[in-house]
């Protein structure tokens, strides 16, 4: 059967929180998922985590959603515990069309993990449709507006903190997928503190769950850190 859906508008995004089984557990089936996810033009993000929600964070990237969905059930083949997943898709947000080429290409085509950032964090999230404040009854003016303050004071972290949001609607339990890079931990804080007292954070946004942890140089390295491989 043939299976096609790759765009080349937007690139799959696939994170995946996976704990050891220690009754039964194939290092060497994920080390073939990840050289078959790599050959197919994929970036993975091997991620230690820190906190009991996973021990080991994966983010699998790139054109090909078949390539994705294949590393998926190959780290189900090798006996890790699959605890959370998240689906969503590279894409240029309606606010942010007045950015250069080379800008937009950044978010649509993104290549990661940028150079000294190891810190890592990862969370969903949707724009709140309450009684009170709901985003999708403002006009585009209001939104554009409140997005261009809040991109602005994203902006003040340039060269400490990169950012990548992806598109989850309809794809996922949450509208959006957020994955930061850092060189530390106390920038991370920092700027997702700093952003919360924006308006378009405060009156209008849902959070998922936070997962942090740090990044390694290859899946190998994430699975000897994590203990995984001794």
């Amino acid at each position: 059967m043939e299976f096609n859906v790759d765009d080349e508008r937007s690139w799959s995004v696939l994170h995946l929180g996976i704990k050891k089984n220690f009754k039964y557990f194939d290092a060497n089936v994920l080390f073939n998922g990840e050289k078959n996810l790599l050959s197919a033009g994929h970036q993975l993000i091997s991620v230690v985590l820190m906190g009991s929600k996973a021990q080991v964070h994966l983010m699998a990237i790139g054109q090909s959603f078949k390539a994705n969905i294949e590393f998926n059930a190959c780290v189900n083949q090798s006996g890790a515990e699959l605890v959370n997943s998240y689906v969503s898709i590279t894409e240029i947000s309606e606010y942010a069309k007045f950015l250069p080429e080379e800008a937009k290409l950044a978010r649509l085509n993104p290549k990661l993990p940028p150079q000294g950032m190891s810190a890592y964090c990862f969370y969903p999230m949707s724009k709140r449709r309450g009684e009170t404040y709901n985003w999708y009854t403002e006009d585009f003016e209001t939104r554009d507006n409140l997005m261009r303050e809040h991109g602005k004071t994203g902006r003040e972290f340039a060269g400490r903190v990169v950012q990548l949001v992806t598109g989850s609607t309809g794809l996922d339990d949450f509208e959006f997928g957020v994955t930061l890079f850092a060189k530390s931990f106390r920038d991370i804080k920092e700027v997702v503190y700093k952003m919360r007292f924006d308006e378009a954070s405060s009156r209008y946004a849902e959070f998922g769950p936070f997962v942090t942890g740090m990044v390694a140089t290859n899946l190998n390295e994430a699975l000897d850190m994590a203990g995984w491989l001794s």
